[in-house]
């Protein structure tokens, strides 16, 4: 499975990664201040937005990309290593998703 991370902070880049590892996850991450982001999320099963760390811009062309490409978003306000993991656990790829966000159009 892949994912991508769009916030989140510069210095949590590396134990995102292996955070995501640990969980059988190649993720992706952009700090979401990068310009045309969607050009680079190639064939994500899913993504993951940072609320509080995106500019407003990369999160509507992130939902745009995803409700086109029909793409699973989760949105969370935390940027920590343990709101990802949760994140991730209760994907609803695996068909368990207690908390997933709704989908903006």
């Amino acid at each position: 499975m892949c994912a991508v991370l769009i916030g989140g902070m510069d210095r949590l880049y590396r134990e995102y990664i292996e955070t995501a590892k640990s969980l059988g996850v190649a993720l992706k991450v952009f700090n979401g201040q990068e310009r045309s982001i969607e050009k680079q999320l190639g064939g994500a099963d899913m993504l993951i937005l940072c609320t509080g760390k995106v500019s407003h811009s990369a999160r509507r062309e992130v939902i745009k990309h995803a409700c086109a490409k029909n793409i699973p978003v989760r949105m969370m306000h935390s940027a920590g290593i343990s709101a990802l993991r949760c994140c991730i656990e209760t994907c609803p790829l695996w068909g368990n998703c207690t908390a997933c966000s709704p989908l903006l159009k």
